[in-house]
Order: structure tokens, then sequence, then C-alpha cells
């Protein structure tokens, strides 16, 4: 662990974000890879208070980049961005197949259909980024940063 000293305000310089991407193949063995990407990035940053949470995210965000997103041959990406308190995931695909978040509830007897709606429920805001090539869905979880449960910024 290092500390910031000498500068007067050490203690309150804010923290840089700080921003990590990845891509993954088309395949449903990536998601596991993902979540593992994810995992490393918060543990690593010490960012563990919601780490459950968007581990589910991820999951189901790459899940539905592999089954609805990506074309075949094609890869898709993870972002992930730690901004004090705040992680913003995004996954974004180049499918040209438009997604609506508010999806309606899945029979129950269906096997699929809640992935969404389980993210939007731990998700603090979620949403949908149209690109020039496909789309990006992201998801906001507001966290203890680790600055503020130590009382001083860390890097």
């Amino acid at each position: 662990m290092v500390v910031l000293v000498g500068h007067p305000n050490s203690a309150r310089w804010p923290l840089v974000p700080l921003t990590r991407h990845r891509r993954f193949p088309r395949s449903r063995a990536s998601v596991c890879d993902a979540r593992a990407f994810v995992r490393q990035v918060l543990t690593g940053r010490d960012h563990t208070d919601r780490l459950d949470d968007i581990t589910l995210c991820v999951s189901e965000l790459a899940t539905n980049a592999v089954l609805h997103g990506a074309p075949p041959g094609r890869e898709y990406s993870v972002s992930l961005t730690l901004d004090g308190s705040v992680i913003r995931l995004a996954v974004r695909d180049s499918g040209d197949r438009q997604l609506d978040i508010d999806v309606p509830e899945a029979d129950w007897e269906a096997c699929s259909g809640r992935g969404l709606r389980l993210v939007r429920e731990v998700a603090d805001d979620m949403g949908v980024t149209e690109d020039v090539v496909g789309k990006s869905v992201w998801v906001v979880l507001k966290s203890v940063s680790p600055s503020e449960g130590a009382g001083e910024n860390v890097y």
C-alpha cells in the first residue's frame, strides 16, 4: 500500500478513474473468463463490497452477448471503470440486434428470459448505448470505495 505524502492535500487527492477493457471470443466458455477478469480487477483494487452483484451482471450481459449479440466469428468486449464509489460495467457487441432492457416477466415455466431482470434489480442504473456498429449494455453500481473505507486515498 502506497499513501501519497508531502502534498498539503495528499489525503484528499481525488482518485483518478481506472478503466480496464478486455475482448473475449464468442463462446460460452468466455463468460467464465469475463467473470474472472472483472473479479480480478475489483479485488486487485480492493473494491469487493459489490463483488457478487457485479459478477452476476457481467455473467448475464456476457451470456447475452454470446447468445444474441456478437455475430459468429466476432468478439465482444467488457469494460470496467472504477471511479471513487462508482463501478461502471459495459459489455459491447457488434451485432445489429436491438435490445430493450424493459423485458416482460418470463413465463414461470421458461428456462430463460430472466437475466436482464436480475441485472436491473441488482444494478443502481442500467442502459443501452447504440454504437455505429453494435451496442453497449452498461450497468452502474454504487459501492464503498477503498479510500472511503480507509479514510485516505490509497494508490
